[in-house]
C-alpha cells in the first residue's frame, strides 16, 4: 500500500518526530544542569556543550519547539473547534509564524554564538 505524504500526514509525522526530539532532550538537559552544583563539572560541561554541533543542536531544538507548540494548537483547533476542513490552510498560516519565529530566535542565536 502507498500512501501520498500531504499536509495533514507530514505534519503527524514531523509532530511525533520533534515531540520524540524534545522527550529525549528533556532529560538530556536535566542532565546537563545537574552539573550546577560542582563549580568544575559546570566549567567542563560548558565547554563541551559550546562545541560546534552544540550550537547547530539549540538551533534545530528551537525549530522543534516552534514547530511542535504551533502544530499542537492546530491540532487544538482542530479537535475542540471543528477545524478540520481548514488544516492546511492552518498547518500553512501557523508555520509563516513559526518561521518569523525561528528567524528572529536564530538571529539571537547565532549572534550569542560569534559572540555579540
Amino acid at each position: 500500500m502507498h500512501y501520498k505524504v500531504k499536509t495533514g500526514m507530514f505534519a503527524w509525522i514531523l509532530h511525533r518526530v520533534t515531540g520524540i526530539g524534545l522527550a529525549v532532550y528533556l532529560p538530556l538537559h536535566i542532565y546537563a544542569t545537574s552539573s550546577l552544583q560542582d563549580p568544575a563539572k559546570f566549567d567542563k560541561t560548558m565547554a563541551f556543550l559550546n562545541l560546534p554541533l552544540f550550537k547547530l543542536a539549540e538551533i534545530a531544538l528551537l525549530g522543534a519547539v516552534i514547530f511542535h507548540s504551533l502544530n499542537g494548537i492546530r491540532i487544538l483547533v482542530i479537535d475542540w473547534f471543528g477545524g478540520t476542513r481548514q488544516h492546511a490552510k492552518w498547518f500553512y498560516a501557523l508555520m509563516a509564524a513559526g518561521a518569523i519565529l525561528f528567524i528572529a530566535g536564530g538571529i539571537a542565536f547565532v549572534q550569542h554564538a560569534i559572540g555579540h
